[in-house]
């Protein structure tokens, strides 16, 4: 924050916007804010003026002198209960009104109860005063600001719900067949949910995978054409091809290995890879 004349400004002193693309609302409680202070309010912000819990304005982009509530406390009452000083703390709350990417990351358990990662990417942004003022009575500071984060943190228990009302009931290999049927689904309850903190949601991706990699390539196998027997074995072989062992092209066919034209006596695929 810089405040210089008396002058309240979200931009910093190199020119950068003190909200950034992380934070959503940054709260600034300063006590040479006083009445007759300039506060100015960027394009891409909102501004709720505060002072001892009453929210006194909603600003939109422009410049306005701060000035104290209709009824303040003058004469000898501030004089003998503040020294003269004048009660009233502004409190100056930035709301961001640009679109901020949150990302939320869990995990799901399939039909067989295989564990299966999700990630959610979802862009927000407060679109009116009344959506700023929603926003700062329904969700806390944690300290000076609210970022995306907390968002995230907010909304992860309605989104894992979403995904699992679809996943739980469906094998691991067709899930991805219902991911139509999963975006919405998270996208009805995060629309509601968010409405509730005056956050609007723009658009989401969701994506649904194994949270084991192993797992995650034999599926990538079976994509291809194979059978299930197949993409074990060329996963085997593919394992043993990165480790330089010349049989792998025998694990991929299932073939036993020859030397010197004659069957090995002994083939144990597990004892020479290490798998």
């Amino acid at each position: 924050m810089a405040i210089t004349r008396q002058v309240i400004t979200s931009l910093q002193r190199d020119g950068t916007d003190m909200l950034g693309t992380k934070s959503l609302a940054v709260k600034i409680a300063d006590e040479s804010i006083v009445s007759g202070s300039l506060l100015t309010v960027e394009s891409n912000h909102f501004c709720v003026l505060k002072s001892r819990g009453a929210v006194l304005n909603v600003y939109e982009t422009g410049q306005y002198a701060l000035t104290t509530p209709d009824k303040p406390l003058v004469g000898s009452i501030a004089q003998g209960f503040f020294g003269g000083a004048s009660p009233w703390v502004f409190e100056v709350i930035y709301i961001n009104r640009s679109k901020l990417l949150v990302r939320s990351q869990g995990v799901a358990t399939s039909a067989e109860m295989a564990e299966m990662a999700y990630q959610v990417d979802y862009y927000i942004h407060v679109d009116t005063k009344e959506a700023a003022l929603d926003l700062i009575t329904h969700l806390p500071f944690n300290g000076a600001e609210i970022d995306t984060k907390e968002v995230a943190d907010y909304a992860g228990p309605a989104i894992e719900q979403a995904i699992n009302q679809i996943v739980q009931v469906t094998k691991m290999e067709n899930i991805n067949e219902h991911i139509t049927e999963i975006r919405e689904s998270v996208k009805g309850h995060l629309t509601e949910f968010l409405k509730t903190f005056g956050i609007m949601l723009n658009d989401l991706k969701v994506l649904i995978m194994p949270k084991d990699e192993r797992m995650r390539e034999l599926i990538s196998l079976q994509a291809i054409g194979l059978t299930p027997l197949e993409a074990v074995r060329y996963y085997l072989a593919l394992r043993m091809a990165e480790k330089g062992l010349v049989s792998a092209p025998n694990a991929a066919c299932g073939l036993p290995f020859n030397i010197g034209g004659q069957p090995s006596p002994i083939y144990n695929v597990g004892a020479e890879t290490g798998l």
